[in-house]
């Protein structure tokens, strides 16, 4: 259950036997089936998730459109890091696409771990540039790509989304109606 939790923390940091040991009694099991919430629209996000299985959409509900921003799979991380952060409430929901399984760290079991264990605060540094980026990556492709060479960088970088993920929230996602997103893979097709 924590092995693909413990190898992904080691990419980042090393850690001792009895680290990873201590590294298990601060990440719990939870179930989340498909539909139901990580995180609601008005909640404060007061934990950190690792994936093990399944997959979530971010969104965001703006006077009645939902707007998905954002996906995550296995052996990634959940959390509204904004929210968490400030200790304020969601603007944004994260909700499975599947049914899903993932390892949750408290507010404070994240604390420990970055002020307990050797490189704790590395690790903790290293996972917030990474989502630095990422989210620059995503707002400037946002704005400097159309459509059609966001779904294609997609298909590039991670063709088993397309599978997973129905065509409502690839197109949401990419800031189009269904029927656009229909029309671009009939042209690509």
């Amino acid at each position: 259950m924590y092995k693909k939790l413990l190898s992904n923390i080691s990419s980042y940091i090393h850690l001792s036997e009895e680290e990873k040991i201590e590294l298990e009694t601060l990440f719990l099991l939870k179930r989340i089936k498909k539909n139901e919430f990580f995180l609601k629209e008005g909640e404060v996000a007061n934990s950190v998730g690792f994936i093990n299985s399944g997959l979530f959409r971010y969104y965001l509900n703006e006077d009645g459109e939902i707007k998905t921003f954002a996906f995550s799979k296995e052996n990634e991380y959940i959390s509204n890091h904004e929210s968490f952060l400030t200790k304020t409430p969601s603007t944004k929901s994260i909700q499975a696409l599947e049914d899903s399984e993932i390892l949750v760290i408290s507010r404070e079991g994240l604390k420990k771990f970055y002020e307990e264990f050797n490189e704790g605060e590395k690790f903790g540094r290293k996972i917030m540039e990474g989502l630095f980026i990422y989210y620059l990556q995503e707002l400037t492709s946002f704005y400097s790509h159309s459509p059609e060479q966001r779904y294609l960088k997609i298909l590039e970088q991670q063709p088993e989304l397309i599978q997973r993920i129905s065509q409502y929230h690839i197109a949401s996602y990419l800031g189009i109606k269904p029927q656009s997103l229909s029309r671009i893979r009939s042209r690509l097709a």
